[in-house]
């Protein structure tokens, strides 16, 4: 199998579980925008344990189960793509942390498709 490497955008996007957008989950509502605008994947992470601007601290402990577990959204995809996202990521997020770092990818396999 060949290794195929390239350079790539990492979008971050910190969010609460509980957080919402149009009547859902904030989380479904960005994978599902970044599948519309055919960004290459996003996956969601959620937390055990974090806290952010408000210093609450969210845990999944048994004690204090916490509905509102920390969220992580993470997009990889090229700058172009990342950039097309950024407009409905400002529309939609009411309060979290972003953050876009430059990624080198790193593939096995057969060579990507052509957008």
């Amino acid at each position: 199998m060949p290794k195929i490497a390239s350079q790539a955008k990492r979008l971050r996007i910190y969010i609460g579980e509980s957080d919402r957008w149009q009547h859902r989950s904030l989380y479904h509502a960005l994978v599902e925008k970044a599948k519309e605008l055919d960004l290459a994947g996003a996956t969601v992470f959620r937390g055990l344990m974090g806290y952010g601007a408000n210093s609450r601290i969210h845990t999944a402990s048994i004690v204090d189960l916490s509905s509102d577990l920390p969220i992580l959204v993470e997009i990889v995809d090229s700058e172009e793509y990342i950039n097309k996202f950024l407009p409905f990521l400002d529309e939609m997020m009411q309060e979290g942390l972003v953050t876009i770092e430059d990624i080198e990818v790193i593939k096995y396999g057969k060579e990507p498709p052509k957008r």
